[in-house]
């Protein structure tokens, strides 16, 4: 079956895709998004429409699209070995892409696990860290921390740390033994104070306290945090977290899906705030998209532990596709890439640019709440009035998102993502290899978008 035509290509969509995290309306639509190909910065959909790609696929494309190298060695590596598990055996792909990320990650995280997806990677850190401190002696350590509006994941375990209470409804019961404590929204260090007087770190302590610190196995945060947009912490934040753990042998897991491989304009955006966890998951830039490939990173003290312990012996825990030939090899491509195009570096020199273009942006416009972010990773949150705090209301929120920023998006050529999760936002996440020149022609489209929601909301 080869459709000739978009109607007929977005028929056949409607009648055997179903989609993920889409409104039965919009994938209805006559103006559903086909991406046919993409190079740079950019894609294009199946009528040859040129789209600036504002969020990397969805948090992905660090390298942008069309690499013929990350390509070859992925055709070079399926000719040669289209596949081969890591139960039992290793092949050289993996420990390639292994080694590579070991030397990128901070302090001693030098042992990885693969899996498939950035679900997948927060499921067996969940996994690890209880097996772990069973390893230990420890089984009743079961509890695991994560942050309110924090997304980690949609698998069971993962969907149960997420802090969106909506995600969760049509699938409860989920895992229990999970807490939440608040994110670092809105939140600065009192004067003369310092990360431990901030009402975040009471609430954590105020549960570690309930629960009992020799009950809690793991505390799971993202560098900065996606969902509620782009949440940067204050100075100190992530070594208070690192000294909470360290005082009642908690384990720290960093959830690094989106901000790891240079995001937030460091490899990993732990060692950006200076901190190493315990773990950290990683998965869609570790391909720039061109594979699927999920893991943690694990210090090396605690699977020697888990390993020479009576309880432990192995980490029991696998899955068929975990560091896939093909797709570690694509990762090892990726990184030699992104290093080759000093793309990391690139984030540093030009955040502040993209900043002072958003910052602008703010300015001009009354409806622009905040932009929040760093690096190449930011939102924009909208409001009625910046000014005087009114606030949209629900229905205002709920077009702006569904509608008018979905046309302004397509009238100005821009691909990326309205996002709901706590405030009413748009993100931004482009390549890391994007120039000023690209930084400079997105922040003209944020610009329009922030003109057709200045004008919806006063109309």
């Amino acid at each position: 079956m080869n459709p000739t035509s978009p109607e007929e290509l977005r028929a056949l969509a409607r009648k055997n895709l179903v989609p993920h995290f889409t409104r039965a309306e919009a994938w209805r639509s006559a103006e559903l998004p086909v991406i046919d190909h993409g190079e740079g910065c950019y894609v294009y959909d199946d009528g040859g429409r040129r789209y600036l790609d504002g969020l990397s696929g969805l948090f992905c494309v660090n390298i942008g699209h069309g690499r013929t190298d990350i390509v070859a060695a992925a055709m070079k590596q399926m000719e040669k070995l289209p596949y081969w598990p890591n139960w039992g055996a290793a092949h050289p792909s993996a420990i390639e892409a292994a080694a590579k990320i070991a030397e990128l990650t901070p302090g001693d995280l030098d042992r990885i696990f693969f899996s498939n997806s950035g679900s997948e990677a927060v499921e067996s850190a969940i996994k690890f860290s209880r097996q772990y401190h069973r390893s230990q002696g420890q089984p009743e350590r079961t509890v695991i921390i994560a942050r309110e509006m924090a997304y980690h994941g949609v698998t069971m375990g993962a969907l149960a740390l997420t802090g969106i209470p909506w995600y969760k409804e049509p699938f409860t019961p989920v895992m229990p033994d999970v807490r939440h404590f608040p994110n670092t929204l809105g939140e600065t260090i009192p004067e003369g104070g310092t990360a431990a007087d901030l009402p975040s770190i009471a609430a954590l302590k105020s549960i570690i306290d309930e629960v009992g610190g020799d009950k809690v196995a793991a505390i799971f945060a993202e560098p900065v945090q996606n969902s509620q947009g782009a949440l940067v912490p204050p100075d100190g934040y992530w070594q208070e977290l690192r000294a909470i753990c360290d005082q009642h042998g908690i384990l720290l897991v960093a959830d690094e899906v989106i901000c790891g491989f240079g995001r937030v304009g460091d490899w990993f955006g732990t060692a950006r705030f200076g901190v190493v966890p315990d773990m950290i998951t990683f998965a869609k830039a570790a391909t720039s998209g061109y594979a699927p490939l999920g893991g943690m990173a694990i210090r090396t003290p605690l699977v020697e532990a888990l390993w020479d312990s009576p309880d432990g012996g192995s980490f029991f825990h696998g899955n068929t596709w975990g560091g896939h030939p093909v797709a570690t090899a694509a990762a090892v491509a990726n990184i030699d890439a992104m290093i080759e195009m000093n793309a990391v570096g690139n984030v540093r020199e030009l955040e502040s640019h993209f900043r002072a273009g958003l910052d602008q942006v703010r300015d001009a416009h009354p409806t622009v709440a905040d932009v929040r972010g760093t690096g190449y990773f930011y939102a924009i949150e909208f409001t009625a009035d910046r000014e005087s705090g009114r606030s949209l209301t629900s229905d205002q929120a709920q077009q702006i998102v569904r509608t008018v920023l979905p046309t302004a998006m397509r009238e100005a050529g821009l691909l990326t993502r309205p996002d709901d999760r706590g405030a009413t936002m748009l993100i931004l996440a482009p390549p890391l290899i994007a120039d000023s020149a690209v930084l400079d022609e997105l922040v003209g489209q944020v610009d329009q978008l922030a003109t057709a929601v200045d004008a919806f909301v006063g109309s």
